[in-house]
């Protein structure tokens, strides 16, 4: 993935291994005149166990693999003031261990049978998969439901997970200057709500988390009337179902996680901050928060990021990059998926020699050419057909066509918006574009924040360490 394609992703996923950091990188296609159509995908076979678990079987015969998914609704909207990364460190204690699988094994064995296995955290989730051959289905739904009710949870191992988790968060946001002023953005916009803290935690949240805590967490939310478990690939949904029920109906339904009340007030002015860090050039970025998919204007905000961002005939790298040459690299990032509205924002790399007064400026003028015109009917369909080509390339893939299915039902809006997205993209007018700009884009909703390149320190001498002196 490009380091400016998607600061998002860095703050809002976080996968256990980073050498599976190839997660969603996709080939939008790009088409003036053709409205792509997509291959019509086989609808889920839907089952509620007798424990409330969901299960999502997909049969896709057109290869001998499959990808098995288990979804739990916890993320880090789910923490509390002082733990924040709760749940990204239980992500990580998932993989040491059970009384019948001993740690290491749960990994060791899938690669055994030539597959992958991995798991991330967002804000509103976290999600376990294995990528294997269809042939060795039961072998993930096996191992997957006896962690779900048999975790074993050992203080040493916590030590070791949490200096991990710590070398983590200092190689994606205290090393990298994007990363952090992307973490600060969302703690300035959101000064109530939990998308305020990372997933990834803080360092004394970090140090402060207990065994109590890790257990608390395990037994409140990793329950099967608190999970979705989807198998994609080439099965028989009538033949996988009973060995389903066999393996995870005899898991005890668990208590029902309190639901997440606090909501962010509205922002009544612009929010600006500094942040100064080692780095080569500025950063800019301006968040707005926004709809989720709760609303119909988040299908609008979707074709506008797209307009606005998706490759370089995009109005934001036409102007800011290829005219004007003031940024290296500039983007918009909006996602309508999640539980509760997020952060539509946008990003620019100052250009060196350029002030990051005249990008941010360039950005708004963008900003404000939407809302003062609506876009032509030509760019309006240009930017359908690169967020409908763009879900072709994901439900050709199992395992992206299983992450589709499992975080709709994770933050509520069910997988059957799955299907209906298209036809909502479809539907969205120019009038409907520059409506959201004009309702949503506006100053006094605008959290701003600017990344300060200061000089690195010099390289402490070793005399002057021995004598203790700066």
């Amino acid at each position: 993935m490009q380091r400016f394609s998607s600061p998002q992703i860095m703050t809002s996923l976080h996968f256990r291994h980073s050498r599976f950091w190839w997660l969603p990188v996709l080939i939008v296609l790009c088409c003036f005149s053709i409205v792509v159509r997509p291959v019509e995908a086989a609808e889920p076979h839907e089952h509620i166990l007798s424990n409330g678990m969901k299960v999502l079987l997909v049969e896709v015969p057109k290869a001998p693999v499959a990808t098995v998914q288990v979804w739990y609704k916890v993320g880090s909207r789910n923490e509390v003031m002082g733990r924040a990364g709760l749940s990204h460190m239980l992500e990580h204690m998932m993989f040491k261990g059970t009384a019948k699988y001993p740690k290491g094994s749960f990994s060791r064995l899938i690669r055994k049978n030539g597959g992958m296995d991995n798991a991330f955290t967002s804000q509103d989730f976290t999600a376990y998969f294995e990528n294997l051959a269809a042939d060795r289905v039961q072998l993930a739904l096996e191992m997957e439901a006896d962690r779900m009710q048999g975790l074993l949870l050992d203080m040493n191992e916590l030590k070791t997970e949490r200096e991990v988790v710590k070398e983590e968060r200092r190689l994606r946001t205290e090393d990298d200057p994007q990363g952090a002023l992307v973490e600060a953005l969302f703690a300035q916009a959101y000064l109530s709500h939990p998308y305020h803290w990372p997933v990834i935690g803080w360092f004394g949240d970090l140090d402060a988390m207990t065994l109590e805590d890790l257990q608390r967490h395990y037994d409140t939310y990793y329950s099967p009337n608190n999970a979705t478990l989807v198998v994609v690939g080439d099965i028989k949904a009538e033949l996988l179902l009973p060995t389903i029920k066999h393996l995870f109906e005899p898991i005890p339904r668990g208590p029902e996680p309190k639901a997440v009340a606090t909501m962010e007030g509205e922002q009544k002015g612009e929010r600006r901050f500094l942040l100064k860090r080692e780095a080569q050039v500025p950063f800019v970025m301006m968040g707005y928060r926004v709809p989720n998919y709760v609303s119909e204007d988040s299908y609008a905000l979707d074709v506008l990021e797209s307009i606005l961002s998706h490759g370089k005939s995009s109005r934001l790298y036409q102007s800011l990059v290829y005219d004007q040459k003031l940024s290296l690299a500039v983007g918009a990032e909006y996602g309508l998926m999640q539980t509760d509205p997020g952060l539509f924002y946008f990003y620019a790399l100052v250009s060196p020699g350029q002030k990051v007064e005249v990008v941010e400026e360039a950005l708004h003028k963008e900003i404000k050419r939407l809302q003062t015109e609506p876009p032509t009917e030509q760019e309006l369909q240009r930017a359908k057909n690169q967020v409908e080509a763009a879900r072709v390339f994901e439900q050709d893939s199992n395992f992206r066509h299983a992450m589709l299915l499992g975080q709709a039902e994770s933050v509520g809006a069910g997988w059957r918006k799955v299907d209906q997205f298209l036809e909502r993209i479809r539907a969205v007018t120019p009038k409907d574009v520059q409506r959201v700009a004009v309702q949503y884009l506006i100053e006094d909703a605008r959290t701003v924040g600017t990344l300060i390149p200061v000089v690195p320190k010099p390289p402490e001498s070793p005399t002057a360490a021995a004598q203790g002196k700066p």
